[in-house]
């Protein structure tokens, strides 16, 4: 399987998951952003060598790619974006607002999907998954995935009364 192929077979399963679709319709990146992020910090890992940013932009979603200055100007903004993310939960720690109660199901939900992440990388890379695996970690999707919606409401940061 050619490089391009193998890289947007995993952007496209990467962009696709319901998980990773409720997360970035909520973060302050674009699709295309994101896209173009995960080809920058993934693909030379895919392609165990150095890729020059002109071939990093042909391995976009696109038919075509996209030229090099496209790609540069949305990796600059996606990493701009991540950088105020990062900046906005130092903001909220300082002015000690995560450990507001009100913060607490979002650290949950982050700890349960840094868990199921770690859990699926561990099995798969000791063996395929088997079909019990298949279904436990399917559960566990599903639940995350459903806490992940009910958070994506604005109330779900207001204090309880």
């Amino acid at each position: 399987m050619s490089l391009k192929n193998e890289v947007q077979k995993w952007l496209r399963a990467s962009l696709d998951d319901p998980i990773a679709q409720i997360l970035r319709k909520n973060s302050t990146l674009t699709r295309t952003q994101l896209e173009t992020l995960l080809i920058d910090l993934s693909s030379e890992k895919i392609a165990e060598k150095r890729i020059k940013y002109e071939e990093k932009a042909k391995l976009r979603l696109l038919r075509s790619g996209v030229s090099r200055g496209s790609f540069n100007r949305t990796l600059r903004q996606s990493r701009t974006n991540v950088i105020r993310s990062l900046y906005t939960v130092m903001l909220l720690a300082y002015l000690g607002i995560l450990e507001s109660p009100g913060i607490h199901p979002y650290l949950e939900v982050a700890n349960k999907l840094h868990d199921l992440q770690q859990a699926y990388m561990a099995h798969w890379q000791h063996s395929p998954i088997d079909r019990e695996h298949a279904k436990i970690i399917a559960a566990v999707h599903k639940e995350l995935e459903d806490g992940l919606k009910r958070l994506t409401e604005p109330k779900s940061m207001s204090p309880r009364t």
